[in-house]
């Protein structure tokens, strides 16, 4: 079992960002928490408990396995949606499961049609459309065949949603883009819907749409990185809080990740640190191991650049990050000792390292930095 290090999930920051995300949506949309990559690194068994507790009845994930963890470890009713893949191996269990799924090829709505048969039981099917990002939908010229073969087989399919995704919400250089894509996707659910086939619901919105364009929120959101407490870009966060009178962030962060220190060790001036030849200590240096490295998600090129927090004091790594370890410069320390806790994400105090600190340092986005982290490292919700 993992012991180098613990991954801390904070209840009552989830609390106060999902108030929050469903002040601004409305009680009459509802809010599907995204829980893909590992729930973003937060582990996905834990998170969906707590986000439960919360009243979150509705997930996203993106393939059968993460349906899977979901639905055990939430056997009550909950709705379990797959945004990506399923094989035609799992789609039987998908059905039976009522687990609602994206359907955005032939191949795909003819194997649910034939495993529904085969059960008796109506799949849940969403049809996802494509409407400009040009990765997964229905085009155009599909739409006819796809409207009769749903209503031929609308014993065995239910249609539950028409969805779409867009291309880059989250940055103003793709405005007209993600406009086209809004249009397009009003004119193919009018479409639908003079071809009296209607969907119970209709939705296109991520965390960055639904800041960027409210428009988008429609029936449902499908909310990831904003529920944990992390914004999609600066300009989202810059869009939000340009029209408030309080320039606070609203938004708490859900995550801390803390290690501690493994070992201390006194540098004599013009020795080098480490792997290689990458940092040299300019002077006398007292440095302390820490048992975090890129096997765990602390990327290598946080090497000479990422922080973290040790009795109040923000510590640089020095030298190469290596699989399992890392060097900080803790001679500013007066007392450190082993044993002592490393804040790698988090707080002490009013020192912060957050997880936009990481992205800056690394070129790495926070989407990127949070589902690199190591499956292996334990998760633990606060009480």
């Amino acid at each position: 079992m993992h012991t180098n290090s613990v991954i801390e999930l904070n209840p009552d920051s989830y609390q106060n960002n999902l108030l929050f995300l469903k002040k601004m949506y409305g009680k009459n949309v509802i809010l599907s928490s995204v829980v893909k990559g590992n729930a973003y690194g937060h582990g996905i068994e834990e998170f969906v408990t707590m986000a439960h507790k919360s009243g979150v009845s509705h997930f996203s994930v993106f393939d059968v396995a993460e349906a899977q963890l979901v639905k055990k470890q939430l056997p009550k009713k909950v709705t379990i949606l797959i945004m990506g893949f399923v094989s035609d191996e799992l789609m039987e269990w998908v059905i039976q499961n009522d687990i609602e799924f994206f359907v955005f090829d032939k191949k795909r709505i003819d194997s649910a049609i034939k495993i529904s048969k085969k059960l008796n039981k109506k799949a849940i099917v969403h049809i996802e459309v494509e409407t400009g990002m040009n990765r997964t939908g229905f085009v155009q010229n599909e739409l006819n065949s796809l409207i009769s073969l749903l209503k031929k087989e609308e014993n065995y399919i239910e249609f539950k949603g028409l969805c779409t995704h867009f291309a880059g919400a989250e940055s103003m250089s793709n405005y007209f883009r993600v406009k086209q894509q809004i249009e397009r996707f009003e004119k193919i659910y009018a479409y639908f819907c003079v071809k009296n086939l209607i969907p119970k619901m209709k939705h296109s919105a991520c965390s960055a749409a639904s800041i960027m364009f409210p428009e988008t929120r429609m029936d449902m959101v499908r909310i990831g990185i904003m529920q944990y407490g992390l914004w999609p870009s600066p300009e989202v966060f810059a869009s939000y809080i340009s029209s408030k009178k309080k320039k606070i962030d609203p938004l708490k962060r859900v995550i801390s990740w803390k290690s501690q220190v493994m070992s201390i060790k006194k540098i004599d001036a013009c020795e080098f640190i480490g792997y290689g030849t990458s940092f040299m200590a300019k002077e006398k240096m007292k440095i302390a191991t820490i048992p975090i490295g890129y096997a765990h998600g602390y990327s290598r090129s946080l090497s000479n650049k990422g922080r973290v927090i040790i009795n109040q004091h923000r510590c640089m790594v020095v030298g190469t990050v290596n699989m399992n370890m890392m060097l900080v410069d803790v001679s500013d320390i007066p007392s450190i000792q082993i044993g002592d806790e490393v804040i790698l994400i988090g707080s002490q105090e009013k020192i912060d390292v957050s997880v936009a600190s990481f992205s800056e340092n690394s070129n790495q986005l926070n989407y990127e930095l949070l589902t690199r982290i190591s499956k292996s490292i334990p998760r633990k919700i606060l009480i």
